[in-house]
């Protein structure tokens, strides 16, 4: 397994001034935000894929620092009700895909989508209730309507571009946000559906991180490593469901924390060793979301975290008392 960083924290930084500062803290392995929510202040997959001078500069800068792409993250709402939205997250999909058939890079992360609740809609609608029944009718027209045909399409799109795993963030106001909703859509669409396993986003809603990781074996495609808070006083009195400001840190029921602030060593070390007992050898993505800290802070506390937590070595093939 090998430790990767989410590079558009340092959005306002040079591609090479951010390489410079992740090889420095010994990163060797990078997720390149390409498109959608991430953006393209490192990578513009349309401009790289039109202009070999450009291509050729990008690359040349990985090689430069010895560190290479596991993953293009260009997360989005492809099936939001506006269409106009709608059609740049698309594009913005299929040209990360594109450009990671170039660069031999076989995992594009992104979101699910969610639809609306017809086609007059203009607004997202994320159904978490079954009653009053109306909300049933909702979630079937958004599956089998909506949510099922596209990624049936798309998913075929990237596999033919050699993309064979588009890795969900599995993130509450999308269609899927849990175990059960990633599996649901991976059996109607094929195993080119994954998880982008990031676990800050489950903690909160109550789901034990290796719990799903074991519900989810085979179907793992990529790692976050994000913790959350969860704030018991807040709790105990609103619940778990928050629509305050993520600066609210105070008032709020749940943050977003750098590793370890969240959850201690030993959870963290059950989650990584519970990746490879499902076979997961892949990356473990640090995604700095921590508003208590600055990035710098907050990244290279993450990093000196999971050096020490990360398995690096291959599984070994015998027992050495065997």
């Amino acid at each position: 397994m090998k430790l990767s960083v989410l590079a558009n924290l340092y959005g306002a930084k040079s591609l090479d001034e951010t390489l410079s500062i992740l090889s420095s803290l010994g990163v060797k392995t990078v997720e390149i935000g390409a498109g959608g929510y991430p953006g393209k202040a490192h990578c513009n997959p349309e401009e790289l894929l039109s202009d070999p001078k450009k291509y050729e500069a990008f690359v040349a800068t990985f090689e430069k620092y010895g560190v290479e792409i596991c993953a293009l993250a260009a997360h989005g709402n492809a099936l939001h009700p506006d269409a106009a939205v709608a059609a740049q997250f698309d594009k913005d999909f299929r040209n990360a895909v594109l450009l990671a058939e170039k660069l031999g890079v076989d995992t594009v992360i992104t979101f699910s989508g969610c639809p609306g609740d017809s086609e007059g809609s203009k607004y997202p609608n994320w159904v978490t209730c079954p009653w009053p029944e109306d909300f049933l009718s909702i979630l079937d027209w958004q599956w089998n309507e909506k949510l099922i045909p596209y990624w049936r399409e798309a998913g075929a799109f990237a596999k033919a571009h050699g993309v064979s795993h588009i890795a969900f963030e599995m993130h509450p106001g999308f269609c899927v946000y849990n175990p059960e909703t990633l599996l649901k859509l991976r059996a109607a669409v094929g195993d080119v559906i994954g998880a982008n396993f990031d676990p800050s986003h489950l903690i909160w809603q109550g789901i034990d991180p290796v719990a799903a990781i074991r519900a989810l074996a085979g179907a793992i495609y990529h790692v976050h490593a994000k913790d959350t808070k969860i704030d018991h006083y807040n709790t105990a009195v609103n619940g778990v469901l928050d629509t305050k400001h993520y600066g609210d840190e105070l008032h709020r029921s749940w943050i977003f924390r750098t590793v370890g602030y969240g959850n201690g060593e030993a959870y963290w070390r059950d989650l990584v060793s519970n990746l490879r007992l499902v076979g997961y050898d892949r990356v473990l993505s640090i995604e700095h979301e921590d508003s208590l800290m600055t990035i710098d802070e907050g990244l290279c506390k993450a990093v000196n975290f999971l050096k020490d937590i990360i398995i690096k070595e291959e599984k070994p093939t015998t027992m050495s008392w065997a």
